[in-house]
């Protein structure tokens, strides 16, 4: 007698959701933002009591520029990517910090992870292929980090290559 081990079709042998990283938080955005615009706004008063008060307003302007160029930051740290691989399907999602979504799936039998590797830095790029079409995946990650992630997807494909695990009871 075989007892029916096999997984549900939909069960995740992975799923992973990547996004960029942001080394600064909120908080310490805040705090450097209070910071700049404290030394800008101190920097400025001298310029104005020494009469030079047509910098001040340069003062203000280095402080909003660098108030716009971490807003873009944050903005474009909305994006991420995901990958899900069940025994039947594999599905690769990445979404753009504007929100256009690209969806991609396919049958993870048919699909191949290729990894640019160079010899001093490690895997700079993974890519799915499947049937001609070539996808780069994390895109986000680091070249230590592509590597992990590339051992953990390429051993959830062959997961779903080798079928469901059958366990003979005797």
């Amino acid at each position: 007698m075989m007892p029916n081990n096999d997984p549900k079709p939909d069960t995740p042998l992975f799923s992973a959701v990547m996004t960029p990283n942001r080394s600064l938080g909120k908080r310490g955005f805040g705090i450097l933002m209070l910071a700049v615009a404290g030394i800008s706004f101190v920097c400025g008063l001298v310029f104005a009591v020494a009469g030079a008060w047509p910098i001040t307003g340069f003062f203000g302007l280095d402080v909003l520029l660098l108030y716009w160029a971490f807003r873009i930051n944050y903005r474009d740290g909305r994006a991420y990517e995901e990958i899900v691989v069940t025994p039947t399907e594999l599905m690769f999602r990445k979404v753009s910090a504007r929100g256009a979504v690209i969806e991609w799936r396919c049958n993870p039998l048919w699909v191949r992870l290729d990894r640019d590797v160079h010899e001093e830095f490690g895997v700079q790029s993974l890519h799915l292929v499947w049937r001609g079409e070539r996808r780069q995946i994390a895109s986000f990650l680091a070249p230590e980090e592509k590597e992990s992630f590339g051992n953990a997807l390429q051993a959830a494909l062959a997961a779903a290559k080798r079928g469901p695990d059958r366990t003979v009871i005797a």
